[in-house]
């Protein structure tokens, strides 16, 4: 606990040996099984994903996933792919303290932005800090 009654959130990068024990909060925003899960964390990770997890009283609480992206259109940005609280602790500061880590990490790597894709229900938190909606609308042509 902090001074002013609020548990302390840390945050840091997690192993690749400790991705399974972020499985749990995964499948609170993803129909993945495990497996899976794994799978394509270990598949992004040869493109710089990484998965940071956001911890109180050494329990992890929150996850994000995170990468490093340059493109023509937006130049060196980080793209946050998921980012997931657990359900039972949520508003207590660990999605903050998730999207600061994210913004200082682009910072130190001199980056212009950082972009998301948004659940509906996730777009006010967001704007809380600061987001903003990106004039170019995101889209997809299913192939299945």
């Amino acid at each position: 606990m902090t001074a002013s009654g609020t548990t302390r959130i840390d945050v840091r990068r997690l192993t690749p040996a400790e991705w399974a024990t972020a499985f749990p909060l995964i499948a609170q925003l993803r129909s993945l099984d495990e497996a899976e899960f794994l799978q394509r964390a270990r598949r992004q990770a040869h493109t710089g994903y990484e998965l940071v997890g956001a911890f109180a009283e050494g329990t992890l609480i929150g996850v994000m996933g995170m990468r490093p992206v340059h493109t023509l259109a937006r130049g060196a940005h980080l793209h946050i792919d998921d980012l997931v609280v657990d359900a039972t602790v949520r508003k207590g500061g660990a999605g903050r303290a998730l999207m600061d880590y994210a913004e200082a990490d682009a910072r130190a790597r001199d980056m212009t932005a950082v972009f998301l894709d948004a659940h509906p229900d996730a777009v006010g938190f967001y704007q809380r800090q600061s987001f903003v909606f990106h004039i170019a609308p995101s889209m997809k042509k299913p192939l299945a």
